[in-house]
């Protein structure tokens, strides 16, 4: 089935409406007035799957080009703080969904307030950063697959596979042309995609194999953006090839899961083990006892100990990525 489908040689033009010759359509506009301090860098941050994201612009305003998958179909949001207000454009087929889902997106439904700190650092930091709200997109797919793309390789490897396979199988998203942002494939995309251009990104057969269980089953997996996160996690994990660190690393994002505590990272016990008990050779095991006074909250407790600067110094030289592609 693979086969069938051939890649591009070159990357697809622009669509007819972000061509030159025909202007852009006037966005659709909301201003939406948060309910507390909010740093929209902080809050969309997690989003950004590396300083080339197709999908994902920061600008030194401040303000946040964004393209997605919505249920509507794709969309762009640009949003920008301005005197404690938020005003937001979109475009395309899924700018009144992206508009209704602004609030949600920033953080409406969390509750700062509802951490406790019990450590100094966590105490500091908190009152540091007030503007940190935790997102919810309510999209699984779009970082599940990204998610999946980062399981056991590093960060750069995982930036460059999600940028290659989306350029060249996404579409340009919806608006202006300068912003230059792309939408991901559509699920059926995804499964089309052949065996060698998952190589050629550099992406190995079991990663690839676990998106392909996932996007056949889309419409489940998006299910669990509306599910508690026990059965969020339960729904996600069913899908061989994802574990505790997918499935918590995407509901963080698609669900705003304040209690969505990354288990199996290579790096993160260390840091909180560091952090909170001047252990950088914790292990989770210990991470969870340490994280125990934040129960409903470890997840916020973990972004703000990232967020302290409080992290042990390097030890070792930085692993080496490999270059799939070449073998």
């Amino acid at each position: 089935m693979a086969g069938r489908f051939a890649p591009r040689s070159a990357p697809r033009a622009a669509v007819p409406h972000q061509t030159a010759a025909t202007p852009v359509p006037a966005p659709l506009t909301r201003d939406w007035t948060p309910p507390g301090p909010l740093d929209l860098r902080l809050v969309l941050g997690p989003l950004r799957r590396g300083p080339a994201d197709p999908t994902f612009r920061m600008s030194a305003d401040g303000s946040v080009r964004r393209a997605s998958r919505t249920p509507a179909g794709p969309g762009t949001l640009h949003v920008v703080a301005r005197d404690g207000r938020i005003q937001a454009a979109a475009w395309g087929p899924g700018a009144s969904w992206l508009l209704d889902q602004l609030p949600t997106l920033l953080g409406e439904a969390d509750d700062p307030a509802a951490f406790t700190p019990r450590h100094r650092l966590l105490a500091v930091t908190h009152h540091r950063r007030p503007g940190l709200r935790l997102l919810r997109t309510g999209l699984v797919l779009e970082s599940l697959i990204p998610s999946v793309l980062e399981q056991k390789v590093t960060t750069d490897e995982a930036y460059r596979a999600w940028r290659l396979l989306v350029r060249t199988y996404g579409e340009p998203a919806p608006g202006p042309q300068e912003y230059g942002l792309y939408v991901m494939p559509d699920a059926r995309t995804w499964s089309l995609i052949p065996s060698w251009e998952w190589h050629r990104a550099g992406v190995d057969s079991k990663r690839s194999a676990t998106i392909l269980r996932a996007v056949r089953v889309a419409r489940r997996m998006e299910e669990a953006a509306a599910m508690e996160l026990p059965e969020a996690m339960a729904r996600l994990q069913a899908i061989p090839g994802i574990g505790p660190w997918t499935a918590a690393e995407t509901l963080q994002r698609a669900n705003g899961a304040a209690d969505a505590v990354t288990v199996g990272d290579l790096h993160l016990p260390g840091i909180v083990g560091h952090a909170l008990a001047g252990n950088r050779n914790a292990d989770d095991e210990e991470m969870l006892t340490l994280l125990t006074p934040y129960e409903g909250q470890r997840h916020r407790a973990t972004r703000l100990i990232m967020l302290s600067d409080n992290t042990p110094p390097r030890r070792a030289p930085r692993m080496q990525p490999r270059n799939i592609a070449r073998l």
